[in-house]
């Protein structure tokens, strides 16, 4: 049971850093490679605060304002500067690598005695359902199920906001500035702009995600964002393959269930005796799988149907 809580609250809290990937790889189909530096410095900023004594909030909160810079700075490289989409995100990953190093000053932070938004739920949850809690037969942690519940809380909230921003003006200009930018630009509304504002959008995600998984965890990494963006583009993939519906609402939803699910996945397989040296190798096999099947089923079903159709008449 304790594997599975902790699953479910690292697969919600890495949901967040898929939505932000959702953004800039659904919306916008820009490769960007920044979000794994954004991951990273959303998690150094949040730790470095934490150490100085910094409410967790507003570590928080400023984590996910750095992010937004990062996004900002490679939306710009690409739209001023007209440097290719996928180099304009390398060129900031690079960056933020020493970055990073610099805000922690060495390559890993521990938080293990420092009070973050993790030591608070955790209080709260036992000052709520006292030391451990009866689930299904199983003795949980009040502290594990406390965080688990904050994790969905969050991931609702961001969801939601998400999806009422994508309904207003603002929302709808940057996803028909993806869809098809001369018919937006004949409409006076600038791409680059909006580009600019999703990149931004996507990447303070994604630090939040950094930081809170660093919060949940107990320590920030300097390496902690290696591979981020293959595990976000599984979890869109899984979400699309789970919904099936081509909606902005149930894309969000299938974006969660896809991060959720793939860390179940994770889990089981690393329990089951998978080698944590090959989980890297896994998931791009995964990814890799998934991008390549549906190309290879689709004209085989075509082919099925024109026999069917051709047979029939």
């Amino acid at each position: 049971m304790l594997l599975l809580i902790a699953a479910l609250t690292i697969g919600l809290i890495l949901s967040l850093l898929a939505l932000g990937s959702f953004i800039s790889f659904r919306v916008f189909d820009f490769p960007d490679i920044t979000t794994e530096g954004s991951f990273t410095f959303g998690g150094s900023i949040a730790a470095t605060l934490l150490v100085t004594g910094v409410d967790p909030l507003v570590a928080t909160a400023v984590a996910c304002a750095g992010g937004l810079v990062a996004g900002m700075v490679t939306g710009i490289v690409h739209t001023r500067f007209q440097i290719n989409r996928l180099l304009s995100g390398i060129i900031v990953m690079t960056a933020l690598f020493s970055i990073n190093l610099h805000v922690m000053g060495r390559a890993n932070v521990p938080l293990l005695t420092e009070r973050s938004l993790a030591t608070v739920v955790e209080g709260l949850g036992q000052a709520v359902f006292g030391e451990n809690v009866m689930i299904a037969g199983w003795m949980v942690s009040s502290r594990d199920l406390a965080l688990l519940v904050a994790a969905f809380v969050a991931t609702v909230v961001v969801g939601t906001l998400l999806y009422f921003f994508f309904r207003t003006n603002l929302g709808t200009a940057m996803q028909a500035a993806g869809d098809n930018a001369d018919m937006i630009r004949a409409l006076g509304v600038s791409v680059p702009v909006m580009i600019v504002i999703g990149l931004a959008l996507a990447n303070a995600l994604s630090a939040l995600a950094g930081a809170l998984l660093t919060q949940y965890q107990g320590f920030a990494d300097v390496q902690m964002g290696i591979g981020m963006v293959v595990w976000a583009l599984a979890s869109i993939i899984i979400g699309e393959a789970l919904v099936g519906v081509r909606h902005i609402g149930y894309l969000i939803v299938g974006a969660v269930m896809g991060s959720v699910l793939f860390r179940l996945l994770v889990a089981v397989a690393l329990r089951a005796g998978l080698d944590p040296n090959d989980l890297k190798l896994v998931t791009a096999v995964f990814v890799l799988a998934a991008l390549i099947l549906p190309k290879l089923v689709g004209p085989g079903r075509t082919r099925a149907r024109r026999r069917v159709a051709a047979s029939a008449s």
